[in-house]
């Protein structure tokens, strides 16, 4: 074997025996590199992943916050009764108060009750705006004596059934022909659209809302046709503006009925039913059997007049819901969806039309199912 080969042998020998050393070392170098090209190339994603984690948790608690608004808004837990339904009879509380105070008497209203500027004005009071211990309230007085038994009888119906449907009775004086309420410095109910048209008002201005104070409404006339002083009647409602500023609007947008100074009472036992007034009632918005039934050749005679019962509430009731509904965006669908009960109210016999309780029902049935309805909808779009 020749020196060359031998050389060359043993040159290929060291490469391999070199080679076989690197390879064994190389595990242990390319492992810290190889983790390191690892975790670089895994780097991307494990940045990437936060970074869209980052995107999605705003994302997720966006969803989750409109979420709970949506669920406000469709939703919201019934709202609770003033807490003057909760003194005894004889006393009130309002506002803030924490205790109840018993009805002020006539020396109190006239040495405690400030009044500031007046109001309102109808046939049978004056409405001035007065203050009390620093609380805003509503102080009436009599406007003539000729309207003094009406004015009474307001009275009477103020203490006989105070209740959270309502305007809270805070005192009252025979003797000076004076009565002292609860202030709601929205006023009437005609102004409702009014008020809704304000900018901070803009948030309630939905068919919800309208919704719900429809069924205050509703629940209204039924207390009055189940109160404790009998079947009562709304005979101040000969027209939609007339029927409207009965009623207050609170703070929150619920309605109390104010005006009791015409409340007849029906009382099927003893066959009693009802006239409201003495003059002849004319127009669509008052139930037929309130129309003169004899022809224009017969000339009116209250004694000829027939009388009737609380059904005819129930006929004006699709009216007075549909100035309350309004036309914003989704009343129309509530409509639709009262429309069976609204033509049931307005048959030409009373005895076919529903009670208070039916439409009640009827009302809140169709207010439950469309708010479950949008929630629905709302969740699958989250």
């Amino acid at each position: 074997m020749s020196p060359d080969w031998l050389r060359i042998k043993r040159h290929g020998l060291w490469e391999r025996r070199h080679r076989a050393f690197r390879m064994n070392l190389e595990p242990a170098e390319h492992s810290g590199m190889g983790g390191k090209a690892q975790n670089g190339s895994r780097g991307a994603p494990r940045r990437a992943l936060p970074a869209a984690l980052g995107l999605l948790l705003p994302m997720a608690l966006l969803n989750a916050l409109l979420y709970l608004c949506l669920a406000w808004v469709f939703i919201a837990p019934p709202r609770s009764a003033p807490a003057s339904t909760h003194c005894p009879r004889g006393h009130f509380r309002m506002g803030q108060m924490k205790n109840c105070s018993p009805w002020l008497s006539c020396e109190e209203l006239r040495t405690e009750v400030r009044p500031l500027k007046r109001v309102g004005e109808g046939a049978v009071k004056r409405v001035f705006l007065s203050e009390w211990k620093e609380r805003k309230v509503a102080l009436s007085r009599l406007t003539s004596l000729e309207m003094k038994d009406d004015f009474l009888h307001g009275l009477q119906m103020l203490k006989g059934l105070q209740s959270k449907h309502v305007v809270t009775l805070l005192g009252y004086c025979e003797d000076d022909n004076t009565i002292l309420t609860e202030y709601h410095p929205l006023g009437s109910l005609s102004n409702l659209e009014a008020m809704l048209n304000l900018s901070k008002y803009q948030n309630v201005n939905t068919w919800q809302r309208r919704l719900q104070m429809a069924v205050d409404y509703v629940s209204i006339i039924h207390y009055l046709h189940h109160s404790p002083l009998g079947t009562r009647v709304m005979c101040d409602s000969s027209d939609l503006p007339k029927t409207l500023s009965q009623y207050l609007l609170t703070s929150n947008f619920s309605l109390v009925v104010n005006d009791l100074d015409a409340l007849p009472l029906v009382n099927r036992s003893s066959r009693t039913l009802v006239k409201c007034g003495h003059r002849e009632l004319h127009g669509d918005f008052v139930a037929p059997e309130q129309l003169w039934p004899y022809g224009e050749d017969t000339p009116f005679d209250d004694d000829l007049m027939p009388s009737y019962d609380e059904k005819i509430d129930i006929w004006k009731i699709p009216d007075v819901s549909s100035f309350l509904l309004g036309h914003v965006e989704g009343s129309d669908m509530v409509r639709f969806h009262l429309f069976d009960i609204h033509k049931a109210c307005k048959s030409q016999t009373p005895a076919e039309r529903p009670t208070a309780q039916d439409i009640l029902d009827t009302y809140k049935k169709v207010l439950n199912l469309l708010r479950d309805t949008v929630m629905s909808q709302t969740r699958e779009m989250l």
